[in-house]
């Protein structure tokens, strides 16, 4: 990680969010690289590494190439893009180089495991048979290459953005002829088992596992893919993938609706502009010449070459064909007591606050509430704003029972939650079908909030059930997204949830929210006020400390508060998943700043802001992370935490992750990302002891209401 340090201190004191960020997938490579993982997990954590850098260039890399490209109207901050482009490609080639080596690794490990990931240069001849049998059956009814002799092929408008592709050279005594070809994992596996009969290696008595990648099945039958069509006595193919710009415009048309304006901008991101091609580094470079001609990039773009498989991201599926201990142990959602002990989920929130924590919590209590909402004769109305769901979502289809039953049902569908966008459109229109009402806000604004309202006639009143969370409604990223949910039917949070949706729809009224902090109008005063308390605090010789734990802090303003608070004496700790503009350890400017970060099994999503005020602590979960585009573009919401018990349990989560000396990292002016030193303590493992502590605290509460 010595070039990312250096790299990323050149900005001091504040490091470029892209640098930042790049550390982070640093992070992530580390745990891949750790031998303490078992090794179907380590190959897991090179898919989501790619994955995250296929984003990052999607994202991050295409802002930073338009600002390059901007020379003309803004010369000073184009020779700073210029420089952090250079920048960033050069820590990128690094961790591809650690990349590959881990790897290797892995392989090698896996092969204790009697598991081997073979090529089709290591293939038997019955294997080879069995190969070319499975392409012809299984394979090759997917395959229509795309012949870049053809004049009507434009390959740069063709190339889907992170797709894997082949590219095939054909010689002979003529010209070469050139063809891509795109490898298929939409409608077949990209891990082929090899049947073990036609496995002859044996250890320890047992048949070694071998799996191949759909990839170099088709590599071994290039020749039967081509043959008849094309004359040729060599035929050779190798692996890329292109990466698009990720940004498209929305127009203004007043005659389109908003659900076409999206459509109609999806459609631009799979034209937009390539930022990075990765290549096998093998290929030849006439080869890699013609490709470069047919896809018109530019000195701009990032032409990386890497090992021979691409779009690593499929890896995050990597099966399991051997032993369980070669993946985590399970880790079964645990039950809430609060929810068990009622009959139904109203009775509980009724009775009292409640908060679950995700993954180790069961998200089954949210979706249950929801469907018991759906036919519950006293609920009235259901009111949610939906960023990411599941594909096949329980939520939606609890919501689509609902209406049926004659409740009043509003979605709030934020349509650019980017790479989710399609998906959305779908559920947009199927819900609008069914006679839900859907609602989208403003373009202008995203709404990232985490809001489900219910309400229901009880003895002659309107009562509302509320839920506040850090998280989506998401049932497949509950179970490894690290998030909050707060259950409450409080009057003075409920009232003001109802508010958030009001101002969703009409933001030109006149709002006030006294214990909700709402983003964009609301947030920032309210943070600044929450941090210059504790600096006011610490300036009159009382203890004044600031605990937060966010995915990323990038809002200039808020670091530079921060700054002024440590110098103020305030003692602030930080737990940061991803980007830290803020360098940490400074002698006389972040001195009293410690920044940690936890990378494990699952993402750390959740956001928590805790501020001493005096000794009455405030504890605040939010949907927001401490960046300009949450504070002040978005509409995020963030809940204070009244019940005690509640208060003291994040409290005590909080401390179970500070002191976390196994998958906790040191976030300082270098980004190297050595890990929190164990010394002669135990090892805390967080996420495990988090686990461990609510299960503890199941079995008392289980207890006591057993008494």
């Amino acid at each position: 990680m010595d070039l990312i340090a250096q790299q990323a201190t050149a900005d001091f004191p504040n490091s470029p969010r892209e640098l930042s960020w790049l550390a982070f997938n640093g992070r992530v490579l580390q745990e891949a690289a750790d031998e303490r993982n078992p090794p179907i997990e380590r190959l897991r954590f090179l898919g989501i590494y790619s994955n995250n850098m296929d984003e990052f260039f999607r994202v991050r890399v295409a802002d930073v190439k338009r600002r390059v490209l901007l020379k003309k109207y803004q010369s000073d901050e184009q020779e700073d893009a210029e420089q952090l482009l250079q920048q960033i490609q050069k820590v990128v080639l690094a961790l591809g180089e650690q990349f590959n080596k881990i790897y290797l690794d892995i392989q090698l490990e896996l092969r204790k495991h009697n598991i081997e990931l073979i090529d089709n240069h290591k293939l038997t001849e019955v294997q080879s048979a069995w190969i070319k049998d499975f392409f012809r059956t299984e394979v090759k009814r997917h395959i229509s290459p795309m012949i870049l002799s053809s004049d009507e092929v434009r390959l740069a408008r063709n190339l889907e953005d992170n797709t894997t592709y082949l590219m095939v050279e054909m010689t002979g005594q003529g010209k070469p002829e050139y063809a891509i070809v795109q490898v298929p994992t939409d409608e077949i596996s990209r891990f082929i088992e090899l049947p073990l009969h036609l496995n002859t290696r044996k250890k320890n008595g047992h048949y070694r596992r071998q799996i191949l990648l759909l990839d170099d099945i088709i590599l071994h039958c290039l020749a039967d893919l081509f043959s008849g069509f094309f004359a040729f006595e060599q035929i050779q193919g190798f692996s890329l993938k292109l990466t698009r710009d990720a940004e498209y415009n929305i127009s203004d048309t007043l005659d389109q609706s908003l659900i076409d304006k999206m459509s109609k901008g999806i459609r631009q991101r799979l034209q937009s502009e390539p930022v990075r091609l990765v290549y096998d580094a093998q290929m030849p470079e006439q080869m890699l010449k013609v490709l470069n001609k047919q896809l018109g990039t530019s000195s701009a773009d990032s032409l990386i070459p890497g090992s021979r498989y691409r779009n690593f991201k499929d890896f995050i599926g990597f099966p399991n064909i051997g032993h369980q201990s070669l993946e985590f142990p399970p880790l079964p959602p645990l039950p809430s007591p609060e929810f068990e002990a009622h009959t139904t989920t109203f009775d509980a929130i009724r009775a009292s606050d409640i908060l679950l924590y995700y993954p180790y919590h069961n998200f089954g209590y949210f979706t249950e509430w929801v469907r018991q909402a759906s036919f519950d004769p006293k609920v009235t109305s259901i009111k949610l704003t939906m960023y990411r769901v599941a594909k096949h979502s329980r939520v939606i289809h609890s919501l689509l029972d609902a209406v049926r039953n004659g409740k009043k049902v509003t979605v709030v569908v934020e349509l650019k939650a980017r790479f989710d966008e399609e998906n959305n459109i779908n559920w947009a229109r199927r819900m609008t079908d069914a006679g839900i009402r859907v609602v989208f806000g403003l373009t202008t604004l995203k709404i990232h909030s985490k809001l489900c309202l219910i309400s229901r006639q009880e003895k002659g009143k309107q009562v509302r059930y509320g839920h506040i969370g850090t998280g989506n409604f998401n049932e497949k990223t509950a179970r490894i997204y690290t998030d909050m949910s707060l259950f409450t039917c409080q009057s003075d949070i409920t009232d003001e949830i109802e508010q958030v949706f009001e101002f969703i729809e009409h933001t030109y009224r006149p709002f006030q929210f006294k214990h909700l902090i709402v983003s964009p109008t609301w947030s920032r005063p309210r943070l600044m006020s929450l941090i210059q308390r504790e600096i006011d605090f610490a300036i009159s010789g009382r203890k004044a400390e600031i605990f937060l734990k966010i995915n990323n802090l990038v809002d200039h303003q808020i670091v530079e508060l921060l700054y002024r608070a440590s110098q103020a004496g305030v003692k602030i700790r930080m737990i940061i998943r991803g980007m830290c503009s803020l360098v940490p350890g400074v002698p006389g400017k972040s001195q009293n700043i410690k920044v940690i970060s936890v990378l494990d099994r699952f993402l750390e999503h959740a956001r928590v802001y805790v501020f001493h005020n005096g000794g009455d602590t405030d504890v605040y979960l939010s949907s927001a992370d401490w960046m300009t585009r949450n504070i002040d573009q978005r509409i995020e919401v963030g809940v204070p935490i009244y019940d005690a018990r509640i208060k003291q349990q994040v409290l005590n989560t909080l401390d179970i992750q500070w002191r976390d000396n196994v998958k906790a990292r040191i976030i300082d002016a270098k980004q190297a990302n050595n890990y929190v030193k164990r010394g002669n303590k135990r090892n805390n493992r967080s996420q495990q002891q988090i686990y461990d502590y609510f299960a503890r605290l199941s079995l008392i509460e289980q207890a006591e209401q057993d008494l």
